[in-house]
């Protein structure tokens, strides 16, 4: 121990009034940083400090030297007393109890961490690495090592963080507030890595709400637990340099995307029902989707949620990969993984609602700071949760900086946007009188579109190599076009249309498609009106619909025959491609969000047949450019054949410039036809490059034998094919 210094006279009183000492122990102090910690008196400087259970207490510097013995001034632990220091600075004290001792760094000796300038781009809403700032941090300030904790709680009388650290006492670590920005921090010393936290918080009326989650926690506890854990900022060795740049330099639009849509706890499980890691989901999903030929996975939300049957859409730590999984660190190696291989990584967002629990964003300060008050603006009747305050600065700075986070962090490759109708419309899911028109009248949510305007403004200003991809479900104009345009500035729309009318028709008897066939041609009428990606998701195998296999009519072989062709239908179809897990092999049963997919199917010659089909389509897609590089451009189709609807039979030609076109034919009925006459833009031999009706495919093996030829008679070419049962054929020309 070094020699105490010697301790000047103070001729200021170092002691704290009755009121005062009151308050800090009631924990109802709003600043104790104003009491507590070092302190000029006059000069001289005195120390005051809080430390539950101790007796005695001495002062000591950061490097252990003794700068004064404190006086107990109340006997729940409250000291003070002057010490030798020439300057404000931290100190240490050593706390004692009968034969117990113990070290207490003073939180309240350390300055503020944040600074003037990020009161003021968070209050602008300008700041764009918030996600650096808020939450919890471990940092060195001050000569100590420690977590800096911040969150944003403007009308909060009073915010402590509490924890396994400290107890969970609210009164240890009362937070420093911000005016300027209604932020609250401090500075936590000796605090490690890994501790449980929340935030205490005394409303503005004076009243303690539920302990809070917090909003920036970049880890969380396993669920049913409800903490916010101090993450370690992430460490990733990143091996992906080849996979951004080429995302980051090429026409997204025109590139081959087929994606895997994943239930990341129900895809596969331990043999005792146990979700896989993301080590152990990447050592067998990542395989698996690189020899099905997907570009891309799409994760429903991993964001942390309490509740298994939201499938993560109802999160309450959007900036913490679900503890269901393991450490945020395994989700990035997995995406290095991804990248490694080419596959690329996309995550629904869920950014139009969230839960009410109390642990949550809801009221979080005993206001309504994160949703509207009014239950006519904020609150979401259908899934009873609340809706964000787009019109909030820092509720869309919020937003915004999370999915920069996940862009920046995790090097996601695109977010798909969740429920984004439900944020453009006021009057979503209302009745006439529960809804609060706009400025204008409308029923148009204006800050909604404003902050899905700001958010793929800066998305894409920032990281080009990230997609976003709006759920939109009307007809809302230009959600895919450039903001400067007018448009909502996202890269892609799933187009809930093609998803709806194709599958209302595949449901129907073969005998009565004829009478339906313009369910199959309109589509093609706005095609191109957006970006489009072909959504067969999730929604569509749940909640009693059936799988897709179970919705196709007639007998066992009928049905199989019936999904082959309208898979290879979409495939052919223009618009980037995207397909729920197990429909790939044709899962019988429901998707249930509680366990593994049914992979013994696979024994089974007809289920492996899909999965082959499937997996040749991935590749036909993406190495035939025809198929993609005008997914969103009207000058990559022709129809061929657009009105036989007695035959119901379709054809097209996928074009693109310098490549040879693909014809794609579907017959959606179980008549065998020979000799059908098609047009053909070239005379000469086609290739047969896909038949659904292979054996291989679990078909009947029909088909026109590898080629067909095109016969040029007198300007018109003509071709005579054989178009198998309930399939669907793709042909090219040899030349």
């Amino acid at each position: 121990m070094k020699t105490p210094k010697t301790i000047p006279e103070v001729k200021l009183s170092w002691e704290i009034s009755a009121d005062e000492i009151t308050a800090i122990l009631a924990g109802s102090h709003s600043n104790p940083f104003a009491v507590l910690g070092v302190h000029q008196a006059g000069d001289a400087f005195v120390a005051r400090c809080f430390i539950p259970g101790a007796e005695d207490v001495t002062a000591m510097t950061l490097d252990g030297g003794v700068i004064g013995e404190l006086k107990q001034l109340h006997a729940d632990g409250v000291f003070a007393g002057p010490v030798s220091l020439t300057k404000l600075q931290p100190v240490r004290y050593r706390a004692r109890r009968g034969d117990s001792e113990w070290a207490v760094t003073d939180p309240y000796s350390f300055g503020p961490v944040l600074g003037p300038m990020d009161d003021y781009f968070a209050r602008e809403g300008s700041h764009l690495r918030l996600f650096d700032k808020m939450g919890a941090h471990l940092i060195k300030h001050d000569g100590a090592q420690g977590i800096h904790f911040a969150v944003w709680a403007p009308n909060a009388q009073r915010v402590s963080v509490v924890g396994d650290f400290n107890n969970w006492d609210g009164r240890r670590h009362v937070m420093r507030l911000r005016a300027d920005s209604g932020i609250w921090e401090i500075f936590a010393p000796d605090v490690p890595i890994g501790v449980a936290y929340k935030f205490e918080i005394r409303g503005h009326d004076g009243v303690l709400l539920p302990l809070k989650a917090d909003p920036f926690a970049r880890r969380s506890e396993l669920r049913p637990k409800t903490a916010s854990v101090a993450a370690a900022e992430l460490e990733q060795v990143w091996e992906d340099e080849a996979h951004l740049k080429h995302w980051r330099e090429t026409d997204k639009r025109r590139q081959p995307i087929s994606i895997y849509e994943v239930h990341a706890s129900s895809w596969q499980r331990r043999q005792d029902g146990t979700m896989l890691s993301w080590d152990e989901l990447a050592s067998s999903l990542i395989p698996y989707c690189v020899d099905m030929g997907f570009t891309h996975i799409e994760f429903l939300p991993i964001t942390e949620h309490p509740y298994d049957p939201s499938w993560g859409y109802q999160t309450t730590g959007l900036y913490a990969p679900t503890a269901r999984f393991g450490e945020p660190e395994g989700f990035a190696r997995f995406v290095n993984g991804c990248h490694k291989v080419g596959i690329g990584v996309i995550l629904d967002w869920v950014p139009a609602h969230f839960p009410t629990d109390e642990h949550g964003l809801g009221w979080f300060d005993g206001t309504a700071l994160y949703e509207h008050e009014d239950p006519r603006k904020g609150f979401h009747p259908d899934w009873n949760t609340a809706i964000y305050n787009f019109g909030r600065t820092e509720v869309v700075s919020y937003l915004v900086n999370n999915a920069l986070y996940w862009a920046e962090k995790f090097h996601l490759d695109g977010l798909r946007v969740d429920a984004v109708a439900s944020m453009l419309y006021l009057d979503y899911s209302r009745k006439h009188g529960e809804w609060i028109p706009n400025e204008y009248g409308g029923n148009e949510n204006l800050e909604a579109v404003r902050f899905l305007q700001d958010l793929n403004v800066r998305i894409y200003g920032l990281h080009p190599n990230v997609m976003t991809i709006a759920e939109e479900s009307t007809s809302w104009p230009k959600v895919s076009q450039p903001v400067h345009e007018g448009g909502l500035g996202f890269g892609f729309k799933w187009n809930m249309g093609f998803m709806h009318d194709t599958l209302s028709y595949m449901k129907r008897d073969p005998i009565h498609r004829r009478h339906h066939h313009n369910e199959l041609t309109f589509g093609l009428l706005y095609a191109y009106s957006e970006n489009f990606v072909l959504p067969l998701s999730h929604d569509e195998v749940v909640h009693g619909k059936g799988s897709l296999i179970a919705k196709m009519p007639g007998d066992d072989w009928q049905k199989f025959a019936n999904l082959r062709a309208y898979y290879a239908y979409m495939w052919g179809y223009p618009g980037k491609k995207l397909l729920f897990m197990g429909q790939e092999f044709a899962q019988w049963s429901e998707w249930s969000e509680a366990k593994s997919l049914d992979w013994n199917l696979l024994q089974y010659r007809m289920h492996e047949g899909m999965r082959r089909l499937v997996r040749d389509l991935n590749f036909t897609y993406r190495s035939k450019p025809a198929l993609h590089e005008r997914d969103c451009e009207g000058d990559g189709f022709e129809w061929l054949v657009a009105d036989d609807h007695q035959n119901s039979v379709f054809a097209w030609l996928r074009k693109a410039p310098g490549q040879k076109p693909i014809a794609v034919i579907t017959n959606f009925t179980p008549v065998y036809r020979e000799n059908y006459s098609i047009r053909l833009p070239l005379a000469g031999r086609w290739r047969e490059i896909l038949n659904t009706d292979a054996d291989i495919y679990g078909g009947s093996g029909k088909g026109n034998g590898g080629r067909v030829q095109a016969v040029d008679a007198g300007g018109n070419i003509t071709c005579s094919i054989t178009l198998p049962p309930l399939a669907t054929i793709m042909l090219e020309p040899e030349n």
